[in-house]
């Protein structure tokens, strides 16, 4: 018997990754999503290795994680995926503060993030 098992959320041809609760904005986050829309993987791979910025670490474990999906759970050749979407959101925003002059209080927001990369297998090898 048994449930009917799920229909996938994406194409026979795509695969993807998600990482939540990622100590950034998500304004600073986008930057680093930009820099690896529409590349392919191992392009994207080597701009995130040497990238200045603090969460492109982040990103790259997401891209691997998507590339790895694409390899080992749907049967998608590695060498010819690019990456498809990547798309950020806002996560939660933890509040704290710190006393101002005159008995005013400085609000401190840290925000969290979120980020899904789809990759895509094109026609092509590369």
């Amino acid at each position: 018997m048994g449930k009917e098992k799920n229909p996938r959320r994406v194409a026979e041809n795509e695969a993807m990754a998600v990482a939540r609760m990622l100590r950034t904005s998500p304004q600073k986050l986008n930057l680093v999503a930009g820099l690896i829309r529409g590349k392919t993987v191992g392009k994207a791979l080597s701009d995130l290795t040497f990238s200045k910025r603090r969460i492109a670490g982040e990103v790259k474990k997401v891209l691997q994680s998507a590339i790895a999906n694409a390899e080992n759970n749907h049967g998608l050749d590695v060498d010819s995926l690019i990456v498809a979407e990547a798309w950020v959101g806002k996560n939660l925003v933890m509040k704290r503060g710190r006393p101002r002059a005159r008995g005013r209080f400085g609000k401190i927001m840290k925000p969290f993030s979120e980020i899904t990369i789809k990759v895509r297998q094109t026609g092509e090898s590369a």
